[in-house]
């Protein structure tokens, strides 16, 4: 499936499309693409053929979307999805959100409350991020030096690549290969790290503002996340109204793989009366 691009007023947004129905519109996580939506959407799609329109989104910083070099908040992400919505003449649809996505989704639905239940059916946050939490603070530290814009830590990289092979930690080093890749290749993922080391830095987390979402919301957490901890869901689910929690109880963080056929089911539900 390729992408697909339509021009914005001042960037410009990928996607991937697939169906004809109601619109479902998904968007990824921090470090993701549209494409990584693609397996769900084929679950999705099984249980309920030709009943709904499913676009994922490559986020404005991330896969073939616009990069502009920006201090990164969420508002550049909601800003850039109502864009989205208006250019492709979408007037009423449900959205999904995967860790940042899903951040990005309760942002979205809390701008916009006060019209939301005009053209917003629902919502579902699979392990969402946002929600202040400061032993998130100094986590990613041992990440600083992939940030250096040096070809040093990539010769240091490639010469560290034969001995992780020799005792066993390819899969490891695959990580901080691709770790060092996409922060250089993402401004997001770069503004992310680099502007937000200290507790006062997380202006525009919502866990202040999630009771204003008026839409109903699915929230689906993994048990065995350990990157979204179980209590952020749980903070989502308990200050909406009109939300309900999903726990897949040996779903870690990449749930939307691991575990597609579940969400399927969930999302299914969820959208019975569509």
């Amino acid at each position: 499936m390729l992408k697909q691009q339509i021009h914005l007023k001042e960037y410009t947004a990928a996607y991937l499309e697939q169906g004809e129905g109601f619109p479902i519109i998904f968007l990824h996580g921090f470090l993701g693409e549209s494409s990584n939506w693609l397996p769900l959407m084929a679950s999705l799609q099984a249980q309920a053929p030709s009943k709904f329109r499913y676009i994922a989104l490559d986020l404005l910083g991330f896969g073939s979307s616009s990069k502009p070099r920006l201090k990164y908040v969420v508002d550049h992400q909601v800003d850039f999805f109502t864009e989205f919505i208006a250019a492709m003449g979408i007037e009423k649809f449900a959205l999904v959100g995967h860790s940042y996505g899903g951040w990005v989704t309760a942002a979205y639905a809390i701008a916009h409350a006060s019209e939301a239940s005009t053209f917003l059916e629902n919502i579902t946050l699979i392990a969402p991020a946002g929600i202040r939490d400061d032993s998130f603070v100094g986590r990613y530290q041992h990440l600083r030096p992939l940030l250096w814009d040096t070809k040093l830590v990539d010769l240091v990289l490639a010469t560290i690549a034969p001995i992780a092979s020799l005792v066993g930690k390819q899969k490891q080093f695959a990580t901080i290969q691709m770790a060092r890749r996409e922060l250089m290749q993402q401004p997001v993922a770069r503004s992310f790290l680099v502007d937000r080391w200290r507790p006062e830095d997380a202006i525009d987390t919502v866990e202040t503002k999630i009771h204003k979402i008026n839409v109903p919301t699915l929230v689906i957490a993994g048990q065995q996340d350990d990157t979204i901890p179980l209590w952020h869901c749980q903070t989502y689910a308990e200050r909406i109204p009109n939300a309900r929690l999903e726990v897949l109880s040996d779903a870690g963080h990449d749930l939307i793989q691991t575990h597609r056929e579940a969400i399927a089911q969930l999302l299914a539900a969820h959208y019975s009366e569509l």
